[in-house]
């Protein structure tokens, strides 16, 4: 192992280890999951994993998190979160994901006080120079973030991930649901289902990486530049299946897939910390 690398892994024990106990927000991404497993491996029985159940979470990351949790040994639970439920985050403004994450610790809190813990979220430092309104949420509730208190990009996550035999390693980014839509497109449960519904659609296509986004009665198809021609060679297949699904308008996005694409619309100064 790259000893830059090794020596980030034992900073980050150091730092689990000296946060005693810990409840780890376990989403079953790239990013939470290493956290579970080095929580596990340096904590045992002290480290919690937590996966929050709502219309937010898509059905397939939820039952691979529960999966996952299950084959590697962790303590594992699951709770039910109602962010959708709160008008703040179903107007989808430009801070929805903080009103996500603030029902996040607002359910995680009273368990981790419980248990005596500490609550940590796998954030990386790549995402202290992203727009993420949850950062502020986290800094709010005292969250901690041991990833990035450690220095471990994202590129750092999915290498050791890999030394870890972890099947996350190289598993797409896969954000809530919720950031399918289009800001200002209201978040309901309905709407949420319909995106999940929609790709699903495209990975049964044999699509991996992608997105559907959600602008009221347009779908917008996001892939790899490289596989729009499979995506409109498919075209009468996926927009009879989106229409079904509600959509009055179906379309692929020529400039193809890009993680937050949605937070051009912005114009936000991006988070970062201090």
């Amino acid at each position: 192992m790259d000893p830059a690398l090794k020596s980030k892994d034992r900073q980050l024990s150091s730092i689990l280890s000296g946060l005693g106990r810990v409840v780890v927000a376990f989403s079953g991404g790239v990013d939470s999951a290493f956290l579970a497993a080095a929580a596990h491996d340096t904590l045992g029985s002290n480290a919690l994993a937590v996966t929050a159940v709502s219309p937010s979470v898509a059905e397939r990351e939820l039952a691979d998190a529960v999966g996952l949790a299950r084959a590697m040994g962790w303590n594992h639970r699951t709770v039910v979160t109602h962010e959708v439920e709160r008008d703040e985050y179903a107007r989808n403004s430009g801070d929805r994901c903080f009103w996500c994450k603030s029902e996040l610790f607002d359910v995680l809190r009273p368990l981790a006080e419980e248990l005596s813990a500490t609550v940590a979220t796998g954030t990386n430092l790549d995402d202290l120079s992203d727009y993420r309104p949850g950062l502020r949420a986290a800094a709010d509730n005292a969250v901690r973030t041991p990833l990035a208190d450690a220095g471990m990009t994202k590129s750092d996550v999915r290498a050791l991930s890999a030394t870890r035999g972890l099947p996350t390693a190289d598993k797409p980014a896969s954000p809530c649901l919720a950031s399918r839509f289009a800001y200002g497109v209201r978040v309901t449960s309905k709407g949420l289902k319909r995106i999940d519904r929609a790709e699903e659609t495209l990975r049964d296509l044999g699509f991996r990486v992608l997105r559907v986004r959600d602008h009221g009665d347009l779908a917008r198809i996001e892939v790899p530049p490289e596989e729009i021609p499979e995506v409109t060679a498919q075209r009468s297949v996926i927009e009879r299946a989106l229409k079904e699904l509600g959509f009055t308008y179906v379309t692929v996005d020529l400039g193809g897939f890009r993680s937050g694409s949605l937070n051009a619309s912005l114009g936000t100064p991006r988070i970062r910390r201090g």
